[in-house]
């Protein structure tokens, strides 16, 4: 390829360091793609004629069928995905296969394969969470009423129900395929025609390019075409954050398996053993996708400083910009699909989690909303009462509901026996009935909108 300019070849070391076929083969799919769209509008505009595309494009067609059945051989010295294609497409068809590449570069042809590439992952990745979301609902719906304790840093702190809290989980996967959405829509630009930096004198029509390859527009300004990464940065922010909730859930996962937690039992399918320890059941699955948000976060971390001091336009900087997008998209593929399985099979102890919320004095704010309610006591003198009961109860090893009516008088002589009405767990969360809280007919009604927004109404 460089013979022209350069008398020798490359040393050893460069040309390792300078090929990238052993990742970027990948998009040999999209680089196809890019290429019949390419030479199909050349011939449409006149710039090679038409038996010329039809044979380069029986030949790509030949190409792509070789890497289907047999993958990509690696050539170092042919240095990445579209030199591998265009020299097998010259063995193939001869000298006209360097036709191919009039009016572009491998600059915007590897920003629209890249691209292309992004957005089916994007569509992949979407898939996955909408399964994630089925497996949530399903289960949020099978325990609308199941009573577990409501943390805040990590003490016992309301009832909640078991519903509510996996839809909090909803909520975050809907926000995290928002983010997918919204990156494949701002990332939907056909760089295509761009060429190396400055467009190119040939009359070609990147309309009809950007429209065969499914994009909604050709790109508008070739410097920023080929030299932008905002799609693949868009595309690991998002994975992040999506790798977080997920290392959130597989956290509570990995804590609620554990003997003095004891809420679930995690299937044979998604846990291991000892190879000391015959007893031992371990979450293991879980603490990987815990494991797995990091390397994401460090993958998100790394092409934002590989960026970060790029001029325009085009640099070799931005050939690493594939291995941490791919690894990230790999390992988050995963991440859903374990997640996923765990929530679908996990079993819910729910007797640990209401003995849970009973001993925990999980109703404390109850008695304090009912003086506020029903003895007209301001907030912070009700919360002051409160404390004492709680201390008091503390003392004597009881639950709040089983202090006698006698020792709460003692505390505070406006306490009648119309409290015990909503000291117990049940009576705590059927009373949080403001919208988005966590009594069963506010979660029912949740569940039945999201069934509805994700295609899941007609399901039982």
């Amino acid at each position: 390829m460089w013979g022209g300019r350069f008398a020798e070849g490359p040393a050893a070391v460069m040309r390792e360091i300078n090929a990238s076929i052993p990742f970027d083969k990948r998009l040999w799919r999209q680089d196809i793609a890019g290429s019949r769209a390419h030479v199909a509008m050349l011939a449409d505009r006149g710039i090679v004629s038409a038996d010329d595309a039809a044979l380069i494009a029986d030949g790509l067609a030949r190409v792509a069928a070789e890497y289907e059945a047999d993958g990509v051989p690696e050539d170092m010295a042919l240095e990445d995905i579209h030199m591998h294609v265009e020299h097998r497409l010259a063995e193939l068809i001869g000298p006209v296969a360097g036709r191919l590449h009039t009016a572009r570069s491998r600059n915007d042809q590897v920003a629209t394969d890249f691209r292309l590439w992004v957005r089916d992952a994007i569509d992949a990745v979407d898939e996955g969470l909408a399964g994630l979301q089925r497996a949530l609902v399903t289960r949020a719906g099978e325990h609308a009423e199941s009573v577990m304790p409501g943390f805040t840093h990590l003490q016992s702190a309301q009832p909640v129900t078991l519903g509510h809290h996996l839809m909090a989980y909803f909520e975050m996967v809907h926000r995290d395929r928002s983010r997918f959405e919204d990156a494949r829509a701002r990332m939907n630009e056909c760089p295509l025609g761009s060429a190396a930096l400055a467009g190119t004198g040939f009359p070609i029509d990147r309309e009809a390019t950007a429209e065969a390859l499914g994009f909604d527009r050709p790109t508008d300004n070739s410097l920023d075409a080929v030299s932008d990464r905002d799609f693949a940065l868009d595309y690991l922010m998002a994975a992040a954050t999506t790798a977080i909730h997920l290392s959130r859930l597989a956290e509570e996962f990995v804590l609620w398996a554990s003997q003095p937690f004891g809420f679930v039992k995690l299937p044979d399918a998604y846990s291991t053993g000892s190879s000391i320890m015959p007893q031992k059941r371990n979450p293991d699955a879980a603490e990987l996708v815990r494991g797995h948000a990091g390397r994401i976060v460090g993958a998100m971390t790394a092409l934002t400083i590989t960026m970060k001091g790029l001029p325009l336009a085009y640099s070799k900087d931005m050939q690493d910009d594939k291995p941490p997008v791919f690894e990230a998209h790999d390992l988050l593929a995963l991440s859903i699909a374990a997640m996923t399985g765990m929530v679908e099979t996990v079993t819910f102890r729910t007797d640990r989690m209401r003995a849970a919320a009973e001993a925990g004095f999980a109703t404390a704010t109850d008695l304090a909303d009912w003086l506020v309610r029903e003895a007209n006591i301001p907030f912070r003198e009700a919360h002051h009462i409160t404390g004492a009961v709680v201390r008091q109860a503390e003392a004597d090893g009881v639950a709040l509901d089983a202090l006698p009516l006698a020792t709460l008088q003692a505390i505070d002589s406006r306490i009648d026996e119309r409290v015990f009405g909503v000291l117990g767990v049940d009576a705590s969360v059927a009373a949080r009935t403001s919208h988005g809280g966590t009594a069963p007919d506010q979660v029912r009604r949740r569940i039945a909108e999201a069934k509805a927004a994700i295609g899941m109404e007609d399901e039982a």
